[in-house]
């Protein structure tokens, strides 16, 4: 985190999350630890309201909602759990690092895709391909009666 601006969480130039909208907890990790992994909480569990955040408009309310589906729960609450170091201050901050990346990806604009036309010249490339292909086939096979009149 930036050391100088400790309330927000900036996620994009327009968009600044306040510290105050998401809840970190902390509780006993899988992860790394050595003899402290069953004594000490190290695991970082960070989560966010999507669904009731002041700061979020709807559209981005529904574009987060969309990508980030997998992460969110029936109440609308994105959560994000980092256990990958041995200290808790570590995973705390791993995890809003991780959480303003998952953000910004999910609201990057999304380019629009042009759809375009086949050129004429593979779809006269693809039947002249077809037309060998049923060739070799039908030269394959055994002649019948009626074909040798």
């Amino acid at each position: 985190m930036n050391a100088g601006d400790d309330k927000f969480i900036a996620i994009n130039g327009r968009l600044s999350i306040p510290l105050e909208e998401i809840q970190i907890t902390c509780d006993r990790s899988s992860g790394p630890g050595g003899q402290n992994v069953n004594k000490v909480a190290t695991r970082a569990s960070l989560r966010f309201d999507v669904v009731n955040s002041p700061s979020l408009t709807p559209m981005q309310k529904q574009r987060i909602s969309a990508d980030l589906a997998t992460r969110i729960n029936r109440e609308g609450v994105l959560r994000v759990v980092s256990s990958r170091f041995r200290t808790q201050g570590a995973n705390r901050d791993a995890a809003i690092e991780r959480f303003r990346e998952l953000l910004q990806e999910a609201l990057q604009p999304r380019e629009v895709r042009i759809p375009t036309r086949t050129p004429q010249s593979v779809i006269r490339k693809r039947r002249q391909d077809k037309a060998h292909r049923a060739k070799v086939k039908e030269n394959r096979r055994k002649p019948r009666l009626d074909d040798q009149q």
